[in-house]
């Protein structure tokens, strides 16, 4: 059996920022991924939006570490040479209800300590995205895209320079916790003897944290996001949201690096891994868009690709703030394990990795 200080379990973005911030610690850290490279799961399905911490319940991780995560994810940005882009967001109303909703955001956004974000009529929303139609709107400056395969890649290069080793195609498939100890075994039989471990493992955290052993482990439950290509010319420079869904954002507008538009996430839960398009989906992101944008056209939407958040709340219940286990919630010595790390998780992972090296730092 091979003996290893601290074992990152996932190569997302959320467990190589962890991985970096332990090894610029003095920690000996190996990642143990299960695909062939890092970044497949969720850390490459989503928006690549920077969040800035409007939507969560005050006090909640998900607010605090959004916060806090927004600004030391530009600051890495900056350092780094990581493509990133501070192009805004506006939150549109577009009927009396929805202008209540977004007083309440207003509201709740000021006390999470978010910076910037102002109330705007719908003749400032005008001038600013004169094919947008909105009574009112939110606008948050401090939002953004971000490419999140190059921060992927900058996370790994700084971890690996401090010493960490990344190790694909490791699934792990079981363990235990013994004397003081997490032994873990792989796929391939090989047993690990671990003195700390990480679960960072996206989707499949859950179900590592029950193989290894751990208890008081969350439900988890998958909720699919389709995405959806826009063809011909882009309507607008900024991002644009309509008021929140149940258990997204809503059918939102969002740029890529290179400026091509797109829409999406729906909101589908699933049983299992799926990561194929509907192109039958489409019908309700019409009518969903054409809330705000009424003039887009028939046949311009195009299947591009999904990405599945992992929840821990079942559908039709409050949405559930982030888990971040430690021994004082599972009593295992040395164990940290992130459950239901969704959005906003990629602004968040800075702060997510200092959160972790905290508490595993007397370990």
């Amino acid at each position: 059996m091979e003996h290893v200080d601290c074992v990152v379990i996932g190569a997302g973005v959320v467990g190589l920022a962890a991985a970096r911030a332990l090894a610029l610690r003095g920690r000996e850290v190996v990642v143990l991924e299960r695909e062939g490279a890092i970044g497949t799961g969720i850390s490459s399905r989503n928006s690549e939006v920077i969040h800035a911490g409007i939507y969560y319940p005050t006090g909640s991780l998900k607010a605090q570490i959004c916060v806090a995560g927004n600004r030391m994810l530009r600051e890495y940005a900056k350092s780094h040479g990581v493509d990133f882009k501070m192009v805004g967001k506006l939150i549109v109303a577009n009927d009396a209800q929805e202008e209540k909703i977004l007083a309440t955001i207003l509201s709740r956004a000021r006390a999470n300590g978010v910076s910037g974000l102002k109330a705007i009529s719908g003749a400032e929303v005008r001038a600013m995205e004169p094919a947008l139609r909105a009574s009112s709107a939110l606008f948050s400056p401090d939002t953004g895209i971000i490419d999140s395969h190059a921060l992927m890649l900058a996370l790994q290069g700084d971890a690996e320079r401090a010493g960490a080793v990344v190790v694909f195609q490791t699934p792990v498939m079981g363990g235990r916790i013994a004397d003081g100890a997490i032994e873990l075994e792989i796929a391939d039989g090989t047993r690990l003897l671990a003195r700390s471990a990480v679960i960072a493992g996206g989707l499949h955290a859950c179900a590592i944290a029950s193989a290894i052993g751990l208890a008081k482990v969350p439900q988890a439950y998958l909720c699919k996001g389709n995405y959806f290509t826009l063809t011909g010319r882009t309507p607008f420079g900024r991002l644009i949201y309509p008021v929140p869904a149940s258990a997204g954002l809503g059918v939102h507008f969002t740029l890529d690096m290179a400026g091509r538009g797109r829409f999406g996430p729906d909101v589908e839960w699933i049983a299992e891994e799926d990561y194929r398009v509907d192109p039958a989906r489409a019908e309700s992101f019409y009518a969903a868009i054409r809330r705000y944008w009424p003039d887009l056209p028939e046949g311009a939407l195009e299947p591009a690709y999904a990405g599945i958040r992992p929840k821990i709340q079942p559908p039709g219940a409050p949405a559930a703030d982030f888990v971040i286990a430690g021994p004082a919630q599972h009593g295992a010595a040395g164990v940290v394990a992130l459950y239901g790390i969704e959005s906003p998780g990629l602004t968040s992972a800075l702060a997510l990795a200092e959160h972790v090296c905290d508490l595993l730092a007397d370990l």
